[in-house]
C-alpha cells in the first residue's frame, strides 16, 4: 500500500492540505482540504480535495440563483461521481465533471484495488 500512496502523493500536484474536520459530517470517510485560492475569492473559490480510498461525499446540492454549480477536475488517484437520476460516472486523472447550481449529486474517489466491495 505504501508504495500506492507514493505514486498518488506524486501525482497530487496540489498537495494533500489538512484533514477537513470542519465538513467531516458531510463525508463518509476521511478527506483533507487543501485551498487553491482565498475563501473569499471572488467570483471563485478553488480547493483541492483528496479523498482517501472509498471516502464519498454525501448527496448534495450547490444551491445559486445566478451562476454557482461545481466542477470536478480528477487530478491524481480515481473517484467516482453521480447525478440524482444518471448512471455514476467513473473518473481518472484528467477527467472533468460539471455539476449545475441546484441539483444534487455526490462525489468520491474509488476504493484501493484489493478493497472489499
Amino acid at each position: 500500500m505504501a508504495s500506492n500512496r507514493d505514486e498518488f502523493a506524486a501525482q497530487n500536484v496540489f498537495g494533500l492540505g489538512a484533514p477537513n474536520d470542519a465538513y467531516a459530517q458531510y463525508f463518509i470517510g476521511q478527506s483533507y482540504l487543501n485551498p487553491l485560492t482565498p475563501p473569499d475569492e471572488d467570483p471563485l473559490f478553488m480547493v483541492n480535495v483528496t479523498f482517501e480510498p472509498g471516502c464519498r461525499n454525501s448527496w448534495h446540492i450547490h444551491h445559486a440563483t445566478r451562476g454557482g454549480g461545481q466542477i470536478i477536475v480528477c487530478t491524481a488517484g480515481s473517484g467516482w461521481c453521480q447525478i440524482e437520476g444518471e448512471e455514476p460516472v467513473s473518473l481518472e486523472p484528467g477527467s472533468v465533471a460539471v455539476f449545475p447550481a441546484n441539483v444534487k449529486h455526490w462525489h468520491g474517489a474509488k476504493k484501493a484495488p484489493g478493497s472489499p466491495t
